[in-house]
């Protein structure tokens, strides 16, 4: 069955625009500090969403693919980091992130390292608690992942991705973020970021 064809919005990057490739879309923000870009299921779609505030599809007002609107509750504070993960295959090349909902901006973003979608919304909550603590910063971090939020409290990632030498890299990533939640204390909310009512994690990167 032939893979169904998606176009990929730029709002911010090299050059913003409408590109009918992922490869395309790669180009114009890779390495560009701020990023902004979803994909959509037709041209006209895109087309729209690009003549659009990017705020309107990857922040508060986030819209699912049958374009229900979704709303985040009355006064809700902005001021949060939302974080989430992408994985091309599970596993495959797998990437995260960190977004500012008050503003949109792009605070981290990691990858791509052979993995899995659930390692790297681990490690992307992990980060944003060490990224804070450093900074001596104080807010929720909303992520749509329950096993990435279960783990955390644990502080054990329960992967079954095997240890290799193609792995490794990411297994010491782990280690790192497991020692981490053992030596430090945070009180720092972690919160269930609830897409059925409020439209995609605004750091989710818009490949699904």
């Amino acid at each position: 069955m032939a893979k169904k064809q998606k176009y990929y919005v730029v709002w911010k990057g090299v050059n913003p625009g409408v590109y009918d490739s992922w490869t395309d879309c790669q180009l114009q923000i890779k390495g560009y500090d701020g990023a902004q870009y979803k994909a959509f299921g037709t041209k006209e779609e895109a087309e729209h969403a690009l003549a659009s505030s990017a705020f309107h599809y990857i922040g508060k007002n986030a819209v699912k693919k049958d374009d229900t609107p979704k709303q985040l509750p009355e006064n809700f504070d902005l001021n949060c980091l939302a974080v989430d993960a992408a994985c091309s295959g599970n596993p495959g090349p797998m990437e995260y992130r960190g977004v500012y909902l008050l503003t949109g901006q792009e605070v981290f973003h990691f990858g791509p390292v052979y993995g899995t979608n659930n390692i790297g919304e681990f490690l992307a909550i992990v980060h944003a608690l060490a990224l804070m603590k450093q900074k001596n910063i104080n807010m929720p971090v909303y992520s749509d992942s329950r096993n990435a939020l279960s783990w955390v409290k644990q502080k054990k990632c329960k992967t079954k991705l095997e240890r290799t030498p193609k792995t490794e890299k990411l297994f010491q990533m782990i280690e790192r973020a497991e020692s981490w939640l053992k030596e430090n204390k945070y009180t720092i909310p972690l919160l269930k970021w609830e897409t059925d009512r409020w439209g995609e994690v605004p750091a989710d990167f818009g490949r699904k």
